[in-house]
């Protein structure tokens, strides 16, 4: 379970840095770009993410 939850996290953050970034208007190309409401779904999918990889670390094997 550790490794899924930990894949998981990784998805979501990567996923989140990619809207994020889309959002602000760094990364072009895509219907996301310079749209506020991206980078906040982004940053939420970071939040979860890093949560996520936080609490899967730290439960007992």
């Amino acid at each position: 379970m550790r490794i899924a939850t930990t894949i998981l996290a990784v998805l979501l953050l990567l996923t989140g840095c990619v809207w994020f970034l889309q959002g602000i208007n760094v990364l072009p190309g895509s219907f996301m770009t310079g749209q506020t409401k991206w980078a906040i779904y982004g940053a939420i999918c970071i939040v979860a993410g890093l949560f996520l990889l936080l609490r899967g670390r730290r439960t007992p094997r």
